[in-house]
């Protein structure tokens, strides 16, 4: 059975605050396991304004300590801006304060800036080259498997999952070769989608952590009472994507009725398209897509992203979700 799963950004308002935004994040993973998802995801980004997420092992720990039973984890670390020793010993802090419920999520994009790079003090194009290394050497850290000599405390004997990240061929076929399992970062890059799945499951070697290929796919889904409900709701994403796009990127804007009708032709060509693969809607819209997209990817979980202005809407968004995939299930 398909598992479905959350990834947040913990996005900033337009007139809110940065703590507000961690107690969204903290309710939102409430409402999350109180509907049964199985994996509650933040992401790694620097330096922008509408997005809180930046010391990820930290916000976790937030997470962590608002719930019981639902996994938690980065999706994802951008290990270029890391040194893998420290993501070990971060990560085995979690796992010792939320035994059995952590994972990993590693990715190559910096996901930063050269500015951010310089601030950060890595060379991302030297360190970027030495990834699969690095991934390699993580691994060992928690794992003692190859013994490196210096055991990470903590860190060593840590369980938790680790998952390779992409949005590109490269991840899938590195996560094929270490055996691990791969999500696909869909929700805003799908070019590459059908072509990253087929390598992952055709080139998967079994490891000690995963006998066969395992594959999660991003969505961005809204759910609401109405189709046109949804669309409204939508639209903050809608304006975060543009903004991104036209290098404007801010807080989180409220809703604006029609807003798609305000872009030109290009701008919502370019929506359209980095929204492929996007289930916005009414339950039943939303269950149609979702199945669609099953269909597609074949995916063993989906893990669904977006934001709202209102938080409750993206709470009554995800406990909307979770009814019409159970029911679909």
């Amino acid at each position: 059975m398909t598992a479905l799963s959350v990834l947040d950004l913990v996005p900033v308002r337009e007139g809110g605050s940065i703590s507000a935004a961690f107690a969204d994040t903290a309710q939102l993973a409430q409402t999350a396991e109180a509907a049964g998802y199985k994996r509650f995801w933040v992401a790694e980004h620097h330096a922008m304004e509408g997005v809180a997420g930046g010391a990820t092992s930290v916000v976790l720990a937030h997470v962590g300590a608002a719930t019981s039973t639902i996994r938690i984890g980065a999706g994802g670390i951008m290990l270029p801006n890391h040194n893998p020793f420290v993501i070990a010993e971060q990560f085995g802090t979690l796992d010792a304060l939320y035994p059995g419920r952590i994972d990993l999520g590693l990715g190559r994009a910096p996901g930063a800036d050269m500015r951010i790079a310089q601030a950060l003090r890595r060379d991302l194009a030297r360190v970027s080259e030495y990834f699969p290394q690095d991934v390699v050497e993580l691994r060992a850290l928690l794992t003692g498997e190859p013994d490196l000599g210096i055991r990470a405390t903590p860190g060593y004997g840590a369980q938790v999952e680790l998952w390779m990240l992409g949005s590109s061929t490269f991840g899938a076929q590195l996560a094929a070769a270490l055996g691990l399992p791969y999500a696909f970062a869909s929700h805003f890059a799908p070019d590459q989608l059908d072509h990253a799945l087929e390598l992952y499951r055709r080139q998967f070697r079994p490891s000690p952590a995963l006998e066969r290929p395992h594959v999660m796919a991003a969505m961005n889904v809204t759910c609401a009472d109405s189709d046109e409900e949804a669309v409204l709701i939508g639209s903050s994403m809608d304006q975060s994507f543009v903004a991104l796009r036209t290098g404007t990127p801010g807080r989180l804007k409220p809703p604006v009725p029609n807003y798609r009708q305000t872009l030109s032709p290009s701008l919502l060509a370019t929506l359209e398209h980095m929204r492929q693969a996007s289930a916005v809607g009414s339950p039943a819209t939303v269950e149609r897509e979702i199945g669609k997209f099953l269909e597609r990817t074949r995916a063993d979980e989906i893990i669904v992203s977006g934001a709202t202005f209102d938080p409750a809407a993206r709470r009554r968004s995800l406990e909307l979700t979770a009814k019409v995939f159970a029911q679909g299930a």
